[in-house]
């Protein structure tokens, strides 16, 4: 996820051609990285949950929904600038917009469509608990009117690591809720914390992840490396010496074990994360061996492995 500061932004790849576009960010901005060229609007402030242990990004925020008339003039500064016709994406921030009042969204995502002709893609992120509030009608009718990609932060398929998350919901309710989104329509895109179960628990945690991916068949996966930052009490018990970090040939591993026992129906996979110590990109099931064997030579042979170094990866 990339991060933008507070500040008043002509938001990339708009090229204003009248005046520039005036968007108004409370706090530091995090999106998923195939939202670098969306429009990203703050439908809400914060997260409602806020209590997984490794997440920082919402901490300093109180969680509220924003007002729908300033919403409306900055969807409306764009169509001002003359750069309307440019906008194809649109991201709603912040940690889950999801569970903001139906009618809200409704609301948002019929002015959105009105206001850009070439919209193709509404998203946002969605936790497990935004999905359980969502009836499956109202999943439905947010798709019909646009919203129809989320992003689902499962972190493990293991009870035990999940837990100690603080996620707030087990493996089964993980898929449960997954599965209302998908059955309203809308693509999911999950992501899945390598090294989330320490190292007593690597291979639990890789297998019992593969095991949840494989119920939700997300369109696209990707895995993150569960990293202690300030602020959070993953970093706590980081500073007691309760934390095990793997190594990056460990990470590998635990990787290879994930991959291999994937059994999906054409997910996309990623881990281009700013986290991720290797790079990998494909189709699975089509590329699942290939990426399989390409870790299988990391793990042969570490010191040739394309790892990429702690200098070029942004924490």
């Amino acid at each position: 996820m990339a991060a933008r500061p507070r500040s008043r932004l002509v938001l990339h790849p708009l090229t204003p051609t009248e005046s520039h576009p005036v968007i108004q960010y409370e706090g530091t901005l995090y999106r998923p990285p195939s939202e670098a060229n969306s429009l990203i609007l703050q439908a809400t402030i914060g997260c409602s949950y806020n209590r997984c242990t490794f997440c920082a990004m919402y901490r300093e925020k109180r969680f509220r929904v924003r007002p729908m008339d300033e919403l409306a003039a900055e969807i409306e500064s764009v169509v001002r600038s003359g750069a309307a016709a440019e906008v194809t994406k649109v991201f709603l921030a912040d940690g889950d917009a999801l569970v903001a009042k139906a009618r809200f969204l409704d609301e948002l995502l019929g002015r959105l469509n009105a206001a850009f002709p070439n919209l193709r893609r509404i998203s946002c992120y969605a936790s497990p608990q935004s999905l359980q509030v969502r009836g499956p009608d109202e999943l439905i009718q947010l798709r019909k009117a646009g919203l129809t990609q989320l992003y689902l932060g499962v972190e493990s398929g293991s009870d035990a690591v999940l837990k100690s998350l603080d996620k707030g919901v087990d493996a089964k309710e993980m898929i449960r809720v997954a599965a209302k989104a998908t059955a309203a329509g809308m693509k999911l895109s999950t992501m899945v914390l390598l090294g989330a179960g320490g190292r007593a628990g690597s291979h639990e945690h890789a297998l019992e992840s593969a095991m949840v991916i494989n119920a939700i068949q997300p369109r696209f996966a990707s895995v993150l490396v569960m990293t202690p930052v300030e602020g959070t009490p993953l970093m706590e018990s980081a500073e007691r010496g309760e934390v095990d970090e793997l190594s990056p040939i460990e990470l590998a591993q635990e990787l290879r074990t994930f991959l291999a026992a994937t059994e999906l129906r054409g997910t996309i996979f990623r881990s281009n994360h700013a986290s991720n110590y290797l790079a990998l990109k494909g189709t699975l099931p089509k590329d699942r061996d290939a990426l399989v064997q390409i870790l299988d030579r990391v793990l042969a042979n570490p010191r040739k492995a394309p790892f990429i170094p702690d200098s070029l990866r942004a924490l």
